[in-house]
């Protein structure tokens, strides 16, 4: 997937957003329930954007599927993604 075009697209221009703005394009996600495989490539991307910043996402990313149930916050302190309730 990260050698796809569109992955790389997306890779770009996240590498480029502050963390806020990387919270935000997740929150707007949010209970969104279409699906495609550009959809994919875009969580992808932000997924790992997160992580190459050294990012936790465990509380949304177990190694294999996202969850966009919840919105997020960045916990600077402990440089972790915490869901909001």
């Amino acid at each position: 997937m990260q050698q796809h075009i569109y992955y790389i697209k997306f890779a770009l221009q996240f590498a480029d957003m502050q963390i806020a703005e990387l919270v935000n394009v997740f929150n707007s996600q949010v209970n969104l329930r279409g699906f495609t495989s550009m959809r994919a490539y875009h969580d992808a991307a932000l997924i790992d954007e997160f992580q190459r910043r050294g990012i936790d996402t465990t509380c949304v990313h177990d190694g294999h599927s996202i969850s966009f149930a919840q919105p997020i916050a960045y916990d600077i302190s402990q440089n972790k993604l915490v869901l909001l309730s």
